[in-house]
């Protein structure tokens, strides 16, 4: 077990329909670096996989949605499959979850149809990324640079098309978590740093 992502805390967040190696890969991926991972859903209990075209395996649920604290994770992670991401893109409180990360310049990571949820939430205009190929369109009409490409990285925010996709996923996320905020976030930390440390 690696230890670079330890202390390090990534949420997961799902509803019934997820693509089922597209959160274990990553869960597993993150955990095994020392990753602290909650599984995240607006609904208790259990959610429920898909996968090889027919219903999975059921999952945990560690929070219910309405618990989370944005504040307390370090990264978002968004996985796919077609009912997932289509249930979350329409609720308020997943919108508003999903903006916290981008506003505090935290690492996300979307794949397959996970995306989505990134339309709706009104976060991809302007930025470079990947999907499953029928999300394109969606991607691009949103303002997206869209391009086919096993993993694309912009400035914190991770993409990957498909199931077989989640090792680079995994590793390109992990990276990300390592570099923690990004962006205007990542500037005024540094400022704050430097006039704290009296550096001009």
């Amino acid at each position: 077990m690696g230890t670079k992502l330890e202390g390090k805390k990534v949420a997961f967040v799902v509803t019934d329909g997820f693509e089922q190696h597209e959160l274990t890969g990553p869960l597993k991926a993150l955990a095994d670096e020392g990753a602290d991972c909650d599984v995240i859903s607006p609904k208790d209990g259990k959610v429920k996989g898909w996968k090889l075209g027919d219903w999975g395996d059921e999952i945990e649920v560690d929070v219910n949605l309405k618990d989370a604290d944005a504040s307390t994770y370090d990264a978002l992670v968004l996985p796919g499959g077609v009912i997932n991401p289509d249930k979350l893109r329409v609720m308020p409180e997943v919108i508003v979850f999903v903006r916290k990360f981008f506003d505090a310049g935290k690492p996300v990571g979307a794949i397959c149809h996970g995306p989505w949820t990134l339309i709706d939430a009104g976060v991809v205009e302007g930025r470079t990324m990947t999907s499953w190929p029928s999300v394109r369109t969606d991607l691009v009409n949103a303002g997206a640079k869209w391009v086919d490409a096993e993993v694309v990285c912009d400035d914190g925010l991770v993409t990957s098309r498909k199931p077989e996709d989640v090792p680079a996923f995994s590793r390109k996320l992990a990276e990300e978590i390592v570099e923690g905020l990004h962006g205007e976030a990542r500037a005024r930390r540094n400022a704050a740093r430097r006039e704290g440390a009296g550096a001009p």
